[in-house]
């Protein structure tokens, strides 16, 4: 067996103990923890967090780890009593809306596998004598929410991983991470250097400056939030309580931004109503020596006119505290990121660096074990697309990008926010060389990793009087149908009757170059890249379990330089990360890796109609390309690198040029569309019109968690080929062997619309849920895909839950028959397939 990498955590809070916890029971044994606090009580946001836990969430990474820290607190024992009190939790409502978001809300704990049950008035009172019958119109009881002691189980790890061998130094600040060539090699404190292979941060909100030395920005704001407690209340009084004190659920009053918990015969409440209140961590300075529960740095304050507010929604909600008094209130830290998910992973440039920040008492023990599974087998069973580290974009991560939209995480982080609500501000900060022309035409903008994309056109409204009736909109409910336009109709008809432009700009792509590019790309893909300097490949990405880590689009332009099309910029980070370290395996056979996106630009042209335009524009070369077949030439003079590819199933090119040349590329398109009927169209009607084909999306409809059969995509797996990251896993798999399989659902009532994440049952059991939802105007009906069993075949009856009503629905084959129908479906095989298109 190989020696234990040499390992330092920085932080002993919650997150640092339990990883130190997760690596010790994977057999790693070599562990420092070091923390700059003492180790009874750090000081940090774990010593002053209420702890209470609810567990479901719109993401379901973040329910998975939740669930995980519940299972494990549980298991954690002293003298009798575990480290979580399962008391349940009890989400309120007390206006229509957030009933109706609660049903919602109960939604994703079926999805997730979290036992709920919505509940009336009366059955909240009986649950909850002390509520306001008045106020409460109905609630979501979560049996297995609860109360956790973070640092009652924070010194309960220290003790077991102590009895393992792990080294623990309090009083401890870190000074310096020390690194060489590229690796980090330990750390610097006030008593000294210690050695590490490997560091991991787990600071909380000190972490910004742990990553600033060693040049990494971390995207948190830490913030202030307020909580209080009250005098004794008679009400409260029991003859005896668990360690957690408390025998009510934890309760949530979502409505004015209030959550509730029992301290013995006292109230806890916390209230996020307030202003944002952003704090510098450096600004702290160092743990002092003595910390106890109201001296603590991570503990300012209070500030009693910001609670005013909670306080009479409170006296409201709860009668009782009518006749109560605050008697003891603080603004207490916590760390917030601009879209509400941890920062965990790796250093992008300085191996063996990693990061584990922003990370709530609630998802504490799940984001530990899968950081021990990242770093002891190379993947976890959990995606963690939701926080990996690289998943902000460059310019998001400048300082006040991130105070920005951390603090307006903050505002709503109660708030009924909409799936495709898009964000006000900050906007603007990416656009594409052809974004004057897209504003002319009425483009309705949705912001995507800081790019504007456009959803429809309102100049296309006009169009909505020729629609054949085959392809007009139906009416939507009153939550589908917000942040949609029927304009995506006639945008959909379009790309399938005449020729569309859409603006690919945003989609990322890589210039791969070097000796080593191709070994490298063929290391990291499922498919045969070592095509003829003519040829695109679509293919995969998998991690070392075989789970899907990105789909690519790989253009061999010469023996040592490829085209990468990429669909986040986690794909990035990895191809870049895995290139680097080649390069100092062998320098001989080095390769680079360059973001070209933001000095480029692409139009996707697509339409049964867009050979005979290409044809006007005297451009054969382009024009006469076979399928995933691509061309360097020019076009009018501009020149263009063209693939022949599809995220819509129609013919046509993906088409892209710098970005100087951009805006003249879209205005030669546009003028010789013209006699084509083209149109310009946006998001809504392409994730339509990929759905209708069969495409997948990643992050969506395939991740980490899948494997390429039972996505519906292995035939993207070349089976003789060996060497492949993910190669050993995936060998012997299949569709006919997978438990599960990725199906297209059509809705059989022809009109309910659904979004995402929905529940899905089959002989009334809850067996998968939606992924991926759209209305397919080809056919007239919704759509929608959910991993179900593998023994559900074509033509099963399942229902989908929306809203707390069952809707029906039919499995059906893909691609949809009145689609295929139209033209004929491609010959695919392991190598040259009709590409299946990711986050659009």
């Amino acid at each position: 067996m190989a020696p234990s990498p040499r390992v330092v955590i920085i932080g002993a809070g919650i997150v640092g103990t339990n990883l130190a916890d997760e690596l010790v029971s994977r057999g790693w044994d070599d562990i420092t923890v070091v923390e700059q606090g003492p180790l009874v009580m750090p000081g940090g946001s774990t010593s002053h967090a209420p702890g209470l836990v609810f567990q479901t969430n719109s993401s379901k990474t973040m329910s998975e780890f939740a669930k995980y820290t519940v299972s494990k607190f549980l298991s954690l024992e002293k003298d009798g009593q575990s480290c979580f009190n399962q008391v349940g939790g009890l989400e309120v409502a007390t206006t229509p809306e957030r009933l109706e978001e609660l049903k919602r809300k109960r939604g994703w704990a079926t999805s997730w596998k979290i036992e709920t049950q919505l509940f009336t008035t009366d059955e909240c009172l009986e649950l909850y004598p002390l509520l306001d019958r008045d106020s409460v119109l109905g609630g979501l009881h979560i049996p297995t929410d609860g109360l956790a002691l973070a640092a009652r189980a924070v010194q309960l790890l220290i003790a077991r991983t102590t009895k393992a061998g792990v080294r623990y130094l309090d009083m401890t600040p870190v000074t310096d991470v020390e690194r060489s060539n590229g690796y980090v090699t330990g750390i610097t404190t006030p008593n000294g250097s210690i050695a590490a292979n490997i560091v991991i941060s787990c600071a909380g909100f000190w972490g910004v400056e742990i990553g600033a030395m060693v040049g990494l920005p971390i995207p948190l704001l830490p913030l202030a939030h307020q909580y209080v407690k009250t005098g004794s209340l008679q009400a409260l009084a029991a003859p005896k309580k668990p360690v957690n004190g408390a025998n009510l659920p934890i309760l949530r009053h979502q409505d004015q931004d209030l959550y509730y918990r029992e301290h013995g015969d006292r109230y806890g409440i916390g209230y996020y109503g307030h202003r944002p209140m952003p704090v510098v961590a450096a600004s702290l300075g160092l743990t002092p020596k003595h910390v106890d529960e109201k001296d603590m740095p991570s503990r300012l304050d209070f500030t009693p006119e910001d609670f005013e507010p909670a306080w009479e929604a409170s006296k409201k909600l709860l009668p009782v505290l009518r006749e109560a008094e605050i008697t003891d209130g603080f603004n207490g830290i916590f760390s917030f990121t601009p879209d509400g998910g941890p920062i965990v992973g790796q250093h992008p440039t300085l191996d063996g660096f990693y990061v584990a920040e922003a990370v709530w008492v609630t998802h504490s023990a799940g984001v530990a074990k899968a950081l021990a599974e990242l770093l002891t087998t190379g993947c976890s069973e959990v995606d963690l697309a939701d926080c990996d580290l690289a998943r902000f974009e460059e310019v998001q991560l400048a300082p006040a990008y991130v105070s920005e939209t951390s603090q307006q995480n903050f505002v709503e982080v109660y708030d009924i926010l909409h799936p495709m609500q898009p964000r006000e501000s900050p906007r603007n900060l990416r656009v594409s060389p052809f974004h004057v022309r897209l504003q002319e035409l009425g483009a309705v903008f949705v912001e995507s990793r800081a790019w504007e994309r456009p959803q429809w056109f309102e100049a296309n409204a006009e169009l909505l009087q020729d629609l054949p009736a085959q392809w007009r909109p139906v009416s939507r409910d009153a939550w589908s149908a917000r942040f949609h336009s029927p304009i995506s109709a006639v945008e959909a008809w379009k790309t399938r009757t005449a020729v569309a432009m859409y603006d690919m700009t945003p989609l990322k792509r890589l210039e791969v170059f070097g000796p080593g590019a191709a070994d490298l790309l063929q290391k990291l893909t499922t498919s045969d890249i070592s095509k003829h300097p003519d040829q695109a490949t679509y293919t995969l990405m998998l991690d070392n379990g075989g789970g899907i880590l990105g789909d690519v689009i790989v253009a061999r332009l010469e023996a040592h330089s490829f085209h990468v099309g990429v669909f986040s910029p986690t794909a990035l980070d990895y191809i870049s990360r895995t290139a680097r370290q080649h390069s100092k395996q062998t320098p001989n056979q080095w390769t680079q890796v360059r973001d070209i996106t933001g000095g480029t630009s692409s139009i996707g042209l697509w339409g049964p109609l867009a050979p005979s335009m290409m044809n006007a524009l005297h451009a054969p070369s382009i024009a006469n390309l076979a399928h995933h077949g691509f061309c360097r030439t020019f076009t009018a003079g501009i020149p263009v690198l063209a693939i022949r590819l599809s995220h819509v199933g129609e013919l046509g090119w993906e088409i892209y040029t710098s970005a100087e040349f951009g805006l003249r590329l879209w205005n030669l398109l546009w003028d010789a569309g013209q006699a084509y009927g083209i149109v310009a169209a946006g998001r809504a009607a392409l994730n339509a019109l990929r759905m209708e084909k069969g495409f997948r999306d990643w992050g969506t409809d395939m991740t980490s968690e899948h494997d390429a059969f039972e996505a519906g995509l292995g035939h993207l797996v070349d089976v003789g080929k060996e060497g492949f990251v993910g190669a050993v896993a995936v060998k012997g798999r299949s569709e006919g062997s997978s438990s599960r399989r990725l199906r297209t659902l059509t809705v059989d009532d022809g009109r309910s619309v659904v979004l995402g994440k929905e529940p899905v049952f089959y002989d009334g059991r809850a067996v998968g849920y939606v992924t991926s939802a759209a209305f397919a105007y080809t056919i007239r009906k919704p759509i929608a895909y959910a991993y179900l069993p593998g023994e559900v075949v074509d033509g099963a009856a399942v229902e989908i839950e929306y809203f707390g009503r069952r809707i029906r629905a039919t499995v059906t084959d893909e691609p949809l028959k009145s689609v295929s129908a139209r033209k004929e479906r491609p010959q695919v095989s392991s190598r040259v397939v009709e590409p299946v298109r990711a986050r659009l």
